[in-house]
């Protein structure tokens, strides 16, 4: 199998472009049929603002991946052109398990905050934080670790129907969310002692178990090529459904908000404001 590396650093818009910019300008390579949009952070014990003012779990996690995703849109469009079959070009978001319980904090993305000034259907689920460790007064934090990552999930899965409204019926290309699994890798190295010590219970108690790497891919793969997978429908009253996997199977467990096509437009829009740059296929 050929590839080529390509570095990227999510974390900063302007690595972003660059990096964009050097893959469009591999001639040899004319078409992306499969883009899946894996990496990430986790648990940054601080809240940090990136280069460009934005909290570093939401910088990187979504905004890095929906900039290089849309930069490279070109290519994209020009795979969906050739291919006969609607919805094989793909854009996989690799979310987490965030989405079935946390919601984006539109008045607050930074974490400016205190958590108990916020509006009650944007304050963190307290109990969750708890359980993964998190001591002292929650509602007088404004930054939780967690939390920060949780946004930034929840966000993946938002990005897909917002790609999906303007590129799926139009273009053929296709946009998913996928919670992997539990897998023993470096994503939590940031975690502190009082959620290391915690874990365990958490996995005793039945809230999560470890995968392999390739079950952890499984899920990943079946999105970018299950060629029965399509965009997200109506289904039981619940928005989306088709939108989000898990296991490989398509899950309805998720918030109802991080489903929402109306959430999923709020944040294009916010994304487009935080990069400068409005898309538009």
């Amino acid at each position: 199998m050929d590839y080529r590396p390509l570095k990227l650093d999510l974390s900063s818009q302007q690595a972003v472009r660059d990096a964009a910019a050097q893959d469009l300008s591999w001639s040899d390579v004319p078409t992306i049929d499969i883009i899946v949009n894996n990496a990430g952070v986790m648990y940054l014990p601080e809240r940090i603002l990136n280069e460009d003012g934005i909290e570093m779990h939401f910088a990187t996690n979504h905004i890095g991946h929906f900039l290089f995703t849309c930069m490279l849109m070109p290519k994209l469009l020009k795979a969906a052109e050739s291919n006969p079959t609607k919805g094989a070009t793909r854009v996989v978001n690799v979310s987490s398990l965030s989405p079935t319980m946390a919601r984006m904090r539109w008045s607050d993305i930074n974490f400016d905050k205190r958590n108990r000034d916020l509006p009650e259907e944007e304050q963190p689920v307290y109990n969750v934080h708890r359980a993964w460790g998190a001591a002292g007064d929650l509602e007088e934090k404004a930054y939780l670790p967690l939390e920060g990552y949780n946004q930034s999930k929840v966000a993946n899965v938002l990005f897909g129907i917002a790609a999906n409204k303007r590129l799926y019926g139009k273009h053929g290309i296709l946009s998913l969310a996928v919670h992997p699994g539990v897998i023993e890798t470096e994503l939590g190295r940031n975690m502190g002692q009082e959620t290391l010590e915690a874990l365990p219970i958490l996995k005793e108690k039945g809230f999560y178990s470890y995968k392999t790497t390739g079950a952890g891919a499984a899920t990943s793969i079946v999105a970018a090529l299950d060629p029965k997978l399509g965009v997200g429908e109506t289904r039981d009253g619940k928005e989306n459904y088709g939108a989000f996997l898990i296991d490989c199977q398509i899950s309805d467990i998720a918030n109802p908000s991080a489903v929402s096509s109306d959430e999923a437009e709020k944040l294009w829009k916010l994304s487009e404001e935080l990069v400068k740059e409005k898309f538009a296929w």
